[in-house]
């Protein structure tokens, strides 16, 4: 039996076949983890602005009792809301030392309170602003009144202590006796106007109105009075 070999020396040259392997088509997604407690804003405009103050909050809770008029919070000199006499105003601020104010017209009422972490702060301005301040609301009263000939002149003060300008407006009225020239008898009578005037926040207002009286003499009044008084 005749075996036959070939040995391949240098200078012989050799063919590679390139072969193409059967691999199978891989497509690539990148993948992550979702986020997990996240919450879908669909509505950019329903979502609230809010500022959170470092630190640690209280709470100090403002009120001014039965104190009729609506009147301006201020908390170290800077506005931050209306306390009402029914309705509290509830503060959040940060931990330390704060100076809450209350203003009636001119006439303002403070106290210093330190504020601690979650703890309820009252403090209650009704004692001090009866015993401050005059008017707690807007009014009239009569100054004074002198007859003038066949009228008598009634000075008014309109009073405005809320924080907003308003019409004060009300009804003056005196009542009098006097002579008839022709029955020589003594009879009784009512002097009336109606008053209107418009006052700043904090001001007030002084206006003078002149009553007529009827025709007689030997008058002899009573003290006027001002009556029905209304706001806008």
């Amino acid at each position: 039996m005749i075996v036959i070999a070939c040995i391949l020396m240098a200078g012989c040259v050799g063919t590679i076949k390139n072969t193409t392997a059967d691999l199978p088509n891989v497509s690539v997604t990148t993948t992550f983890m979702p986020f997990k407690n996240v919450t879908n804003v669909t509505n950019v405009s329903s979502v609230s602005n809010v500022t959170v103050n470092p630190g640690l909050n209280g709470t100090v809770r403002v009120s001014i009792g039965s104190w009729e008029t609506d009147l301006p919070v201020y908390v170290d000199n800077q506005s931050v809301g209306i306390v009402r006499h029914d309705r509290p105003l509830d503060l959040i601020l940060e931990e330390g030392n704060h100076t809450v104010k209350v203003c009636a017209s001119t006439m303002c009422e403070e106290e210093n309170v330190t504020v601690r972490f979650a703890k309820l702060r009252l403090v209650d301005f009704e004692e001090r602003l009866i015993k401050d301040v005059e008017f707690p609301k807007p009014t009239a009263r009569i100054l004074s009144y002198y007859p003038s000939g066949s009228s008598i002149s009634i000075t008014v003060e309109f009073i405005n202590p809320s924080v907003k300008d308003l019409v004060i407006s009300g009804a003056v009225q005196c009542s009098y006796t006097y002579i008839e020239t022709r029955s020589m008898n003594r009879v009784g009578n009512l002097a009336q106007s109606y008053v209107t005037a418009s006052v700043k926040s904090g001001a007030r207002v002084i206006q003078t109105v002149n009553l007529n009286v009827a025709s007689g003499y030997s008058y002899d009044y009573s003290i006027p009075t001002i009556s029905g008084i209304t706001t806008r």
